[in-house]
């Protein structure tokens, strides 16, 4: 007999392949995914009738010593177990007192399945002070741009026309509608709006109107749609919307982003904004979600976002990850933006572990075969 650990993100189709009967490779598949739920501010009470409902499933709930004899009214916990486990927790806990009927409620959206197809999303600008400077184009040049980042493994392709960088300053609506305008109306003239996605960078209600009456599908709201009237014009023309989260203003974001819990403050933020898009007539499916890498949050807070995206995923819609050549890199491996390629690849194949379907990158073409590369090890 010989053996070996085995690694797989479709347990599912590994128990076929063995010939398992289907029902029972669902069945299996659901004990061969193992999640973490980091819950906070539990009852004392919740924490030990949750606590005993896991160990007598097989799963587990790690609690601070004293929780038994109530040591603390409120504690936090992680809650470790399979998916199947999981399952049987969001049953059983819809009896329970303490705010059990709450959990009980969402355990079962952190448990989705993913979808494998990636999207990669191609980033071209129009203005003259993007942090960087091979994303600036204008005109003809800007859209034979576009046209190479199709045929390089793009799906979509996102133009601005004002810098977000942190200290940027404002630009006037009419003035980032016209240096915009001309590569709109070139797409729009060139019908290429059926070849790809577009997707308008901006919050500006002049300009979001103005590309997706010229054939584009996608509004990419920095602000996450502070302004209303944003999500009305997207809802108009029936077009997708991504979400985005920002602390502060691109001039102050970075001054000293601060939080009790970047994690808990992103999800709840989401959530207000979700229903802002939903009031509005944006249809479930067409909402995108992104956690705004760099947008007023330290190294720190990022590195968090980044290594538990895939929790945002129990809000049923697409992550977006847009973490290209950006600064906090730099505090990791000091680094030019044109020198941070290697790490951008880097966080958005792990982003793509955790979740990610849409990468926003400046380098289409290497990004289009490390992800082939990547989904070829991960499938296999």
């Amino acid at each position: 007999m010989d053996f070996y650990k085995i690694s797989s993100n479709d347990f599912e189709k590994k128990f076929l392949e063995l010939n398992c009967d289907k029902s029972g490779a669902k069945i299996m598949a659901k004990k061969s995914q193992l999640h973490h739920l980091y819950i906070k501010n539990m009852h004392v009470g919740a924490a030990n009738i949750l606590k005993q409902d896991a160990l007598s499933i097989g799963a587990e709930l790690a609690v601070p010593t004293g929780v038994i004899t109530a040591k603390e009214k409120y504690v936090d916990g992680i809650l470790i177990g399979t998916s199947k486990h999981f399952e049987i927790l969001a049953r059983k806990e819809l009896s329970q007192p303490f705010g059990l009927k709450a959990l009980a409620k969402e355990l079962k959206s952190f448990i989705k399945p993913l979808n494998n197809k990636v999207q990669i999303m191609g980033v071209v600008n129009a203005n003259d002070d993007s942090f960087f400077s091979g994303s600036r184009l204008k005109g003809e040049a800007a859209v034979k741009k576009m046209i190479q980042m199709k045929e390089d493994g793009a799906d979509i392709i996102d133009l601005g026309g004002v810098s977000s960088r942190p200290g940027s300053a404002k630009v006037d609506p009419k003035e980032e509608l016209a240096r915009v305008k001309p590569i709109i109306d070139l797409i729009s003239k060139e019908k290429l709006y059926n070849e790809l996605e577009f997707s308008i960078d901006s919050y500006e209600p002049l300009v979001v109107d103005y590309a997706l009456s010229n054939g584009f599908s996608i509004t990419n709201d920095i602000t996450g749609l502070a302004n209303s009237e944003i999500a009305k014009i997207t809802a108009k023309y029936d077009a997708k919307v991504v979400i985005m989260h920002m602390q502060g203003t691109p001039q102050d974001m970075q001054n000293d982003p601060k939080y009790d819990n970047v994690m808990l403050e992103v999800d709840q933020f989401f959530k207000e904004r979700i229903a802002v898009a939903k009031d509005a007539g944006i249809k479930d499916e067409d909402i995108i979600l992104d956690v705004g890498i760099g947008f007023g949050k330290t190294l720190e807070h990022n590195l968090m976002l980044l290594n538990n995206m895939d929790s945002f995923l129990h809000l049923g819609h697409e992550v977006l990850l847009g973490a290209s050549r950006k600064s906090m890199i730099d505090k990791i491996v000091p680094s030019t933006p044109s020198e941070r390629l290697p790490g951008t690849l880097a966080i958005h194949l792990e982003g793509i572990n955790k979740g990610a379907r849409i990468i926003r990158c400046h380098d289409v073409k290497e990004h289009f075969q490390a992800i082939k590369v990547h989904q070829a090890i991960k499938n296999i």
